[in-house]
C-alpha cells in the first residue's frame, strides 16, 4: 500500500503532464503496472501448472489456480482502466478494430472459461490435470497480446517502450517503476492471503472428514 501510494502520489504531484494527452495520460501509471501484473499471474499460474504436470505434486494446482485468479482479477482492471483511458483519449469506450484490445479481450475471457472447465469436473487428480494444461495453453497468448502494441499497423494505443528504451522522461519512468512495484507487491499479497486461505479451507475439510 505504501509503494502504491507513493506512485500515485508521485503521478499526480511529481511526473511531468504528457504533452500530447495531457492529464488523462496519468492513467497510464495505473492501468498499464495492471496489465503487466495480470501478464505476471497468468504466467505463473503457468508455470504452477508445468509444475505439476511434471512433479503431480497436489499443492501446485492449487498455487496455479490461485495465480490465475489474480490474474483475471488484474485482467478485467486492465479492461476497465483501458476503456477509461480509451474515452478520454479516442472518444469511445472500445474500437473492436485495434487488434491489442481484442487480443487482451481474448485472453481475458480464454482465462474466465478456465474455471467453467475447472468446476465442471469433480475434484480430484483429473480435474488438476485438466485445469493444468488448460493453463499452459493459455500462456501462448501472452506474448501475442504483449506484442499487439507494437505490430499493430496503426499505432492509436500509445507505445512508449522500444528497442531504444521506455520513451518518456526520467521522472516518469521511475515513477512507473514505483507503480509498477506496488502492483506487484500488491497481486503477491493477495496471492499469499488467498493460498493461505484455500489451504486452511482444505485441511479443515479433512478434520470434518476425520470426525464424521
Amino acid at each position: 500500500m505504501l509503494l502504491l501510494g507513493g506512485g500515485v502520489a508521485l503521478a499526480l504531484l511529481w511526473a511531468p503532464e504528457d504533452a500530447d494527452q495531457g492529464i488523462s495520460q496519468r492513467i497510464f501509471y495505473i492501468h498499464v503496472p495492471v496489465a503487466l501484473t495480470a501478464y505476471a499471474c497468468f504466467g505463473w499460474g503457468a508455470w504452477k501448472a508445468l509444475r505439476h504436470l511434471w512433479t503431480r505434486g497436489e499443492r501446485y494446482d492449487l498455487e496455479s489456480y490461485t495465480a490465475i485468479h489474480m490474474g483475471t482479477i488484474f485482467g478485467l482492471l486492465t479492461l476497465v482502466t483501458g476503456s477509461i483511458w480509451a474515452k478520454i483519449s479516442w472518444g469511445v469506450w472500445w474500437s473492436w478494430g485495434e487488434r491489442q484490445l481484442v487480443l487482451f479481450l481474448i485472453l481475458f475471457l480464454f482465462y474466465s472459461a478456465y474455471f467453467m472447465l475447472r468446476f465442471s469436473v469433480d475434484a480430484g487428480p483429473a480435474r488438476a490435470n485438466l485445469s493444468a494444461v488448460y493453463a499452459l495453453f493459455g500462456v501462448v497468448l501472452i506474448p501475442v497480446s504483449f506484442l499487439a502494441i507494437r505490430l499493430a499497423e496503426n499505432f492509436i494505443h500509445p507505445v512508449v517502450f522500444t528497442r531504444e528504451g521506455p520513451q518518456m522522461a526520467g521522472s516518469m519512468f521511475a515513477t512507473f517503476l514505483v507503480c509498477l512495484a506496488g502492483t506487484l507487491a500488491l497481486a503477491g499479497a493477495l496471492y499469499s492471503n488467498e493460498l493461505t486461505g484455500k489451504r486452511l479451507d482444505e485441511r479443515l475439510l479433512e478434520l470434518r472428514e476425520l470426525l464424521a
